[in-house]
């Protein structure tokens, strides 16, 4: 599969212009210039930047110029310390993955979409200049496969605005189920040769998300580690999640493996193929309730499948956000992860 240069290993900056409180504060000091040297000294490769359209855009599509200084201000950083940055629009008017945002209507409304294209004119007119460094990635997370439809005419819409001032830069799509790795097959093309296809892994559920206070049906007190047997993994998600339809048709005795990625990754590689794109990992990662032997060995396992088919993967979360990277917990296994991950 085609290698996405300048996007093989990174880290995401959520929790900085997005799912935050927006406070000046919060902006000005979650993430300081000497968090991008870290990175930059961790040898990653690049950062992807949620941002909410909030910091940027106002419901009546009047622009705030201060939330477009800040981006620049990241880029900037980025540029400084050798970084490549995907600048990923994480809500939008009408629209967010997240229920409590009570964002709605963006599939069906034109005032929105309108908004939205604004929102990516403005985009392209003032960072495309750093076209050989940034990419961009249209929205994050279509939840609902009813979306799906109007999604598509949707990204076609802002790919062809992009293009019209920017024929050569990146632009990262995703599929609806909260890009997940089995719904890249859906989109629909055709794709010139700067796009990139994207989703997420946070596979099994079950171990990475142990104790996730935000899903209704996750117990206070479950916790596992990785790796475990097939069946334990099948027996408690369709427990807790009343779904095991990832693990069906493996053998219930077996510890889950890097054979697991294969499999859930090998229709999203094949849709890549057939497009002719690159394939991207925008998000993955382990909560910080997870014991940080069982984070390390996932994280080997997941790396060594990304690595071998190409696939391009930012992390979840530098910093904070219930998986922290930079958090004290993972100073001990934080070099193996970096290495295992290194293409």
């Amino acid at each position: 599969m085609r290698e996405l240069k300048g996007f093989k290993q990174g880290v995401n900056l959520g929790g900085w212009y997005s799912q935050c409180d927006y406070s000046a504060d919060r902006l000005d000091n979650f993430v300081k210039e000497e968090d991008i040297k870290k990175i930059s000294d961790w040898q990653f490769d690049h950062v992807r930047l949620p941002i909410d359209y909030n910091i940027v855009i106002k419901p009546d599509g009047t622009l705030i110029e201060d939330g477009f200084n800040r981006i620049e201000k990241a880029i900037k950083w980025c540029e400084n310390y050798g970084l490549h940055i995907v600048l990923d629009l994480h809500k939008t008017l009408g629209y967010s993955f997240d229920e409590g945002e009570k964002e709605s209507g963006f599939f069906t409304s034109e005032k929105y979409q309108n908004i939205y294209y604004k929102f990516w004119d403005e985009m392209a007119k003032r960072f495309g200049k750093y076209e050989d460094f940034v990419m961009f990635e249209l929205l994050n997370e279509v939840t609902d496969k009813e979306y799906l439809p109007s999604w598509i005419k949707i990204y076609k819409e802002a790919i062809r605005r992009i293009r019209e001032k920017l024929p050569t830069i990146k632009i990262l799509i995703g599929s609806y189920w909260y890009n997940s790795v089995w719904t890249v097959k859906e989109l629909e093309g055709p794709f010139d040769e700067n796009i990139v296809l994207s989703f997420h892994c946070y596979d099994p559920q079950l171990f990475t998300h142990q104790r996730a206070y935000w899903q209704s049906t996750m117990p206070a007190d479950f916790a596992m580690e990785y790796p475990a047997k097939y069946g334990f993994i099948k027996n408690k998600s369709r427990e807790i999640y009343d779904n095991s339809v990832l693990f069906e048709g493996f053998d219930e005795d077996k510890t889950i493996g890097t054979e697991f990625f294969e499999h859930i990754f090998k229709e999203a590689i094949g849709a890549a193929e057939k497009f002719g794109t690159p394939l991207y990992c925008g998000e993955y990662g382990v909560i910080d309730k997870a014991d940080v032997k069982s984070t390390a060995r996932w994280y080997r396992d997941i790396h060594e499948v990304l690595n071998r088919h190409n696939i391009g993967h930012a992390l979840w979360n530098y910093k904070e956000m219930d998986f922290g990277f930079a958090d004290a917990r993972m100073d001990e296994i934080r070099d193996d992860i970096i290495k295992s991950g290194r293409m």
